[in-house]
C-alpha cells in the first residue's frame, strides 16, 4: 500500500524506526515484540518508513535505517529541480508577454489616432473593449442609462469595474431614468456606488445609452433598441465635446437618485408630468412607454389617472385642459 508524502508520521511507525536504527538486522517478529505492537503493523511500519526513503533493504538482507536529512535530499531533489524548471519556464513566459507592452501601446495610439470612430460588434467584444476603457480610465466616467430597471447581469458586470474606478479615484457620474427607481436590483446598485463616492440622478426621459471615459472617448449604441449588437467608440474632439455638452444638460435636469420624489399639490410632477408633455404631444402610450422605460400597462394606468385628474374623456380633451392649467407651461 502507498503513503503519501503528508500522511502524519504515526508513534508506531517512529517507534520501529528507532528500533530499526539499534536492530537493523532483527526479524519483523522480533521487532514486534521490542516494540509491543503486531507483526503486521511493523510491516506497515516499514513500507511506510521504506516510501519515505527513511529505510533502505540491505544488500545481506534486513533493512538499513537512512537519517532523515538524506532522505530528504533524496526524495525532495526531483521535486524542487521541477520547480525550478517551472520557475524558469515561468519568468520566460513573463518576460515574452511583458515585451509586448510597446506593441500594445504603440497600437492604442494609433488606433485613437487613425480613426474618430471605431466599431465594435458583439456583445463580447464590447465587454472587452469596455473593459480596457475603464482599466485606463483615470479622471471620469460619465453615463446615461436609459430604460428603467437594468438587467441583473449588466449590474453584476458593471459594479466591479465601477468600485474598481471609484477605488483609483475616478469620478463617476451615473444619470438613470426615474422609472429606475421601482427596480430593486438597480436601486441596490445605485446605493452601492453611492456610497462608495459615486454621483447617482434620475430623469424622465433619457435620448440614448451613453458612456464618456475622461472626457475624451465616447460609447454609443450602434442600434439603441438592441445595445448588445454593436457600438461606436467615438474619439473625434468635437463630437465627443457635443455629447459632454448632451450628458452635461441631462444631468442638470436630473434629481439625486436617492431622493423621494414629491407631489407638488394638483399639479402632476415626475413620471407623470413626462407621461403628460408626451401625453399631449400625441405620443402613444407604447411611444411613451419606451421613452419612459416602463411597461405599457403601467402607462395605461398612469394615463387614465390623468385624464381622471382632468376630468377629460379623450386624449385630446386632456391636453387642452392640461394647457388650461398651465401644467405644460
Amino acid at each position: 500500500m502507498s503513503h503519501s508524502i503528508d500522511d502524519e508520521i504515526d508513534a508506531v511507525t517512529v517507534r520501529v524506526y528507532q528500533l530499526r536504527v539499534t536492530h537493523p538486522t532483527d526479524l519483523v517478529s522480533q521487532l514486534a515484540a521490542r516494540a509491543g505492537v503486531t507483526a503486521a503493523e511493523v510491516s506497515a511500519a516499514e513500507e511506510r518508513l521504506a516510501d519515505l526513503g527513511l529505510l533502505q533493504q540491505s544488500p545481506g538482507g534486513g533493512w538499513v535505517a537512512i537519517s532523515p536529512e538524506s532522505a530528504a535530499d533524496a526524495l525532495l531533489a526531483p521535486l524542487e529541480q521541477d520547480v525550478l524548471h517551472r520557475r524558469i519556464a515561468m519568468a520566460a513566459t513573463r518576460e515574452r508577454l511583458h515585451s509586448l507592452s510597446g506593441d500594445y501601446l504603440e497600437a492604442r495610439s494609433l488606433r485613437s489616432a487613425g480613426s474618430s470612430v471605431e466599431v465594435v460588434r458583439g456583445i463580447d467584444n464590447i465587454r472587452a473593449v469596455i473593459d480596457d476603457l475603464a482599466r485606463t480610465c483615470v479622471s471620469s466616467l460619465d453615463a446615461l442609462v436609459p430604460g428603467g430597471g437594468q438587467p441583473e447581469a449588466a449590474i453584476s458586470a458593471a459594479t466591479p469595474l465601477d468600485l474598481e474606478l471609484l477605488g483609483r479615484g475616478v469620478r463617476i457620474r451615473s444619470l438613470f431614468q426615474h422609472s429606475a427607481r421601482r427596480h430593486r436590483p438597480t436601486v441596490s446598485y445605485a446605493e452601492r456606488i453611492n456610497a462608495a463616492g459615486a454621483r447617482v440622478r434620475s430623469v424622465g426621459v433619457l435620448p440614448s445609452r451613453l458612456q464618456i471615459y475622461d472626457r475624451v472617448c465616447a460609447v454609443l449604441p450602434l442600434n439603441p433598441g438592441d445595445t448588445a449588437s454593436g457600438a461606436a467608440l467615438v474619439r473625434d474632439p468635437t463630437v465627443v465635446g457635443f455629447l459632454c455638452q448632451l450628458f452635461d444638460h441631462c444631468w442638470d435636469e436630473g434629481v439625486e437618485f436617492t431622493e423621494v420624489e414629491v407631489e407638488r399639490g394638483p399639479e402632476p410632477s415626475g413620471l407623470e408630468r413626462e407621461a403628460l408633455l408626451m401625453l399631449a404631444a400625441g405620443r402613444s402610450n407604447e411611444e411613451i412607454a419606451d421613452r419612459l422605460g416602463l411597461a405599457q400597462r403601467s402607462v395605461s394606468r398612469l394615463v387614465a389617472q390623468l385624464m381622471a385628474r382632468l376630468d377629460a374623456t379623450n386624449r385630446f380633451q386632456a391636453g387642452v385642459q392640461a394647457a388650461s392649467r398651465g401644467w405644460l407651461s
